[in-house]
């Protein structure tokens, strides 16, 4: 590892922060003017943060945490706000992977790793739309910097540090269990990620009291996100599927991802090998892309799955890239970055085939409007079969005097509101049911109306049905 010259630090730094900063409010202002509506996901990490718990259905709870108090401070529950963390989050994450790179490089690196990451395709979208990757980021690139801070001195504070970023990314999104095997892998293959048994004692502990409230809170819920997760890997439950084309799928996504320049950077640095720091960060960075690999081939695999081989995956980029490279990976990461959130303030167009381009997060406030008005109107309960019909009405719903169910579970319940509010099985009136077509019950659907076929809901012909309650819950 080099050292810094303090001079040196100082200027890379100022121009770090000058750059991402700018990024950073562009990305803010351009999100004030976004036309595009919340997402399923969005709307239910919002939800969660409306019933403060140590863990959720499928994640752990600090992104329903974080929403929370956005939004109270706020004093609103709008788009802007629920998305605004993402662009700061993902601004902070570059800062901290710039002065990673300044240790184990110069700060050369430092700047080129910060403005390369705060520049990312996957970045972008996580600056447009909240997620759990984005919460994940910023404390798990921390874990990475006091990792090697750590390794660089014998004492332990360092150390304390990447095991309570550690912990905290851990409980943003699960992924980060990738942290353990690749520092212990760069402890294993080279020298300047090497730490003592001592300070890896302190990073386990730190890490164990972080994370120690949502372990404690799965074994009292029957390992609710373990199931859940089971049921990401396919596999687990219904066999192997050996799949090829998902395999091929899959990769060739993360040259959208990661950016199409970055991504060849990235494969050619796994083969830097004879150099101590960049054997380290290959292996800080491989496993999340060689495990999820692994589960496309055996079943399938989101875009997204990998993102964790992305924060070691810059500053190696970085570090194996000629200048050359790095500006015109800087120079297509811009575009991308820049065409996304214009995209979402010209929506809804551009069209394509004359359905808009971001349908996807289109038409679902004007639907969730119309069940409600209807509700209201007949003074009964809605009930949805569908996560995105039942996410978006508990957002758009809230202060309304509408009651909202969902089924009730046949076993193990399949998402948060069939574990919150399924329709009670004592119930025996009316409700409003939210269906492409009428209920195969004993009792008689009447229908109520037609709903918008807009956006996201285009071509699926919902309508709103009265049907009997106990009818429902006989399995209609």
């Amino acid at each position: 590892m080099q050292s810094v010259n303090p001079a040196e630090s100082s200027a890379w730094r100022r121009k770090a922060v000058a750059f991402v900063v700018a990024i950073t409010v562009l990305r803010l202002i351009l999100l004030a003017f976004n036309q595009t509506q919340l997402f399923v996901d969005e709307t239910q990490y919002w939800y969660w943060g409306q019933h403060l718990d140590f863990g959720y259905y499928s994640k752990p709870p600090f992104i329903g945490w974080l929403l929370r108090g956005v939004t109270d401070l706020a004093g609103s529950d709008s788009m802007f706000w629920i998305r605004m963390p993402g662009a700061i989050l993902h601004g902070i994450t570059a800062l901290l992977l710039g002065t990673l790179a300044a240790r184990l490089a110069d700060g050369r690196a430092g700047l080129w790793a910060a403005a390369l990451y705060v520049t990312l395709p996957f970045v972008a979208v996580g600056s447009l739309l909240i997620s759990t990757d984005t919460v994940m980021a910023p404390f798990y690139a921390g874990a990475l910097l006091f990792f090697v801070r750590a390794a660089q001195g014998s004492g332990l504070r360092d150390a304390a540090f990447a095991g309570l970023c550690g912990g905290a990314a851990f409980m943003s999104k699960y992924a980060a269990i990738y942290l353990i095997p690749g520092m212990g892998l760069a402890a294993l293959v080279s020298n300047a990620y090497r730490v003592t048994v001592l300070q890896v004692l302190v990073m386990a502990i730190c890490a164990a009291i972080v994370i120690a409230p949502n372990v404690l809170w799965n074994l009292s819920h029957d390992l609710t996100t373990v199931e859940h997760t089971m049921d990401n890997a396919g596999w687990v439950r219904d066999g192997a599927q050996l799949n090829w084309g998902s395999l091929a799928e899959f990769f060739f996504s993360q040259f959208a991802v990661f950016g199409p320049v970055t991504m060849v950077g990235l494969l050619l640095g796994y083969g830097a090998v004879r150099n101590p720091v960049t054997r380290g960060l290959i292996m800080l960075s491989f496993p999340p892309l060689l495990v999820v690999l692994v589960q496309a081939f055996l079943d399938k695999a989101y875009a997204n799955w990998a993102v964790a081989t992305y924060f070691a995956g810059t500053v190696l980029v970085v570090l194996v890239l000629r200048p050359r490279w790095l500006k015109i990976a800087l120079g297509i990461n811009l575009v991308i970055a820049v065409m996304l959130p214009v995209l979402t303030v010209l929506a809804p167009w551009p069209e394509w085939k004359g359905q808009p381009l971001m349908k996807r997060y289109l038409g679902r406030e004007e639907q969730s409007a119309a069940i409600l008005d209807i509700a209201q109107g007949q003074g009964l309960p809605v009930y949805a079969q569908s996560r995105d019909i039942l996410a978006d009405l508990f957002h758009a719903g809230q202060g309304l005097d509408v009651t909202i169910w969902a089924p009730q579970p046949q076993g193990r319940a399949h998402n948060y509101y069939e574990q919150m509010h399924p329709l009670p099985t004592e119930y025996r009136g009316e409700v409003l049911m939210v269906a492409r077509d009428a209920p195969q019950c004993y009792a008689p659907a009447y229908h109520v109306a037609n709903l918008p076929n807009l956006g996201a809901w285009s071509g699926h012909n919902l309508s709103v049905w009265r049907v009997s309650a106990g009818c429902l819950n006989a399995g209609g």
